[in-house]
């Protein structure tokens, strides 16, 4: 797989986590905990993609 392939893979996984914790947050009873660990994924996929595009 190609560099920039896999970019746009990352950045589409970063976008569905968007949805995703944005969904959680707007759901009654959600977890604060299941938020929480959505954010920190969508973060690490951010750094991958900065590391990446350097």
């Amino acid at each position: 797989m190609s560099v920039s392939a896999h970019l746009e893979e990352l950045k589409r996984k970063h976008e569905a986590l968007s949805e995703q914790v944005e969904q959680e947050q707007r759901a009654p009873g959600s977890s604060d905990l299941d938020v929480a660990e959505l954010k920190k994924k969508k973060l690490r996929l951010k750094e991958e993609i900065t590391r990446l595009s350097a």
